[in-house]
């Protein structure tokens, strides 16, 4: 469902991504580990065809992000680690809005943003200003326009960052849920450690730009700690090693 070869971006001499390769499966929800700076956010923007990659390729869903984007795009429900929420509008426009711009057929769309709504727990809140919700609600929001054009790969960027404790759950619970009921895969980047136990079954942990551990959650802990490896593949850089962190 998602292929990634040989992936890298450079950002003049600095050599942010290096040489990443990694595939996942349908119906898999893979956790993207690592420290901050480690290259979480510039792999993810790659993948979603935000940015392009300086060598490598991205096949999403049988689609070529360089030869076929818009098909790939289509084939993706991306939220960002900030949403790419207006404020001003009402929940129901945007994510219909959202809709209309993911090419959801116009007599299709009332249900289908219904659906994201009711899916994501915005029963009620349809005719709410999102400036007026809770940050909680408003990863809600960011999650139903990453699923209102039904994508086959969500890709979720830090989708807890800076929730409360309560609101984490909250968030947690559904994203577990998007992937059991509704078969998506599903690519979560994060550096909380807790995240990636409660919700992926397969780890793949990047430092300094490259993929140090890639396994099922529970072959990756072995006999300890998801804490221990990560300490230990993403500590300091070994002495020699000359490649340099993404800046995002």
């Amino acid at each position: 469902m998602i292929e990634v070869k040989g992936l890298s971006k450079r950002y003049g001499n600095l050599l942010a991504v290096r040489d990443v390769s990694f595939e996942v499966q349908r119906g898999e929800v893979v956790g993207l580990l690592g420290p901050n700076g480690a290259g979480k956010t510039t792999t993810m923007r790659m993948l979603t065809g935000f940015l392009p990659p300086s060598e490598g390729s991205v096949c999403i869903a049988g689609h070529d992000m360089q030869r076929e984007p818009i098909a790939a795009r289509r084939a993706i429900g991306y939220l960002p680690e900030t949403p790419p929420l207006y404020p001003e509008m009402r929940v129901a426009d945007y994510v219909a809005y959202v809709a209309a711009i993911n090419d959801v057929a116009r007599a299709a769309r009332a249900e289908k943003v219904e659906h994201a709504l009711t899916v994501c727990g915005l029963q009620g809140l349809q005719r709410r200003v999102i400036g007026t919700l809770s940050r909680g609600f408003r990863q809600r929001v960011g999650l139903a326009q990453a699923i209102v054009h039904e994508p086959e790969v969500l890709v979720l960027d830090e989708p807890t960052s800076g929730l409360d404790p309560i609101q984490i759950v909250e968030i947690r619970n559904l994203i577990r849920e998007l992937a059991q009921e509704m078969g998506r895969t599903v690519i979560l980047s994060t550096h909380i450690l807790p995240e990636v136990e409660a919700i992926c079954q397969r780890v793949l942990l990047i430092s300094f730009g490259e993929i140090r551990v890639d396994g099922a959650l529970d072959e990756v802990k072995g006999t300890g700690s998801l804490e221990d490896v990560f300490l230990r593949e993403a500590g300091p850089r070994p002495a020699g090693d000359d490649a340099d962190d993404a800046p995002a």
